[in-house]
């Protein structure tokens, strides 16, 4: 072979490993989903959001079924709006109950879905009724702090 078909054969081959790092990247960052997929929205007001992000993914017993797409802020409950895009091979009953849980103890956060009972179920604009807020690690701590120290005033009273 020649010098510069070896170079061609060597830049393609290149090319192709740059391609394919590209492609991994957004897919384990979720930053891209390759491939068009009918998908319904819903929505879910909730207290606290914590740290749930934009593309975060909303998960059913274990299995992703869909994407966060937008968070906003409701002025008049003043309570975070979190839009949800659902695929559409994935249906739930009405009065599906929405967590915001974390993967791990300081994991990335996501929503959990739980199928209700409902015969009815949820469409494109519907939104879900049963929701619950994130748990944030600081305000646990400084309720089991809080405990802890009433705990140690109320022994010392005793004592004396």
């Amino acid at each position: 072979m020649k010098r510069s078909t070896i170079d061609a054969w060597v830049g393609a081959f290149v090319a192709a490993g740059f391609g394919a790092l590209l492609f991994l990247a957004l897919k384990v960052g979720n930053l891209a989903s390759f491939g068009p997929e009918d998908a319904y929205q819903v929505q879910a007001k909730f207290a606290n959001i914590g740290g749930l992000k934009v593309r975060a993914p909303v998960k059913s017993a274990g299995v992703v079924v869909g994407r966060v797409t937008d968070i906003r802020f409701d002025n008049e409950s003043y309570e975070a709006i979190v839009t949800l895009s659902i695929a559409s091979r994935y249906q739930f009953p009405r009065d599906t109950a929405a967590k915001i849980l974390t993967s791990g103890l300081l994991g990335e956060q996501y929503i959990g879905l739980e199928a209700g009972g409902d015969g009815v179920m949820l469409k494109n604009g519907d939104r879900l009724r049963l929701t619950q807020s994130a748990v944030v690690l600081e305000n646990l701590i400084s309720q089991f702090l809080y405990s802890r120290a009433a705990e140690g005033r109320e022994e010392k009273d005793a004592k004396k």
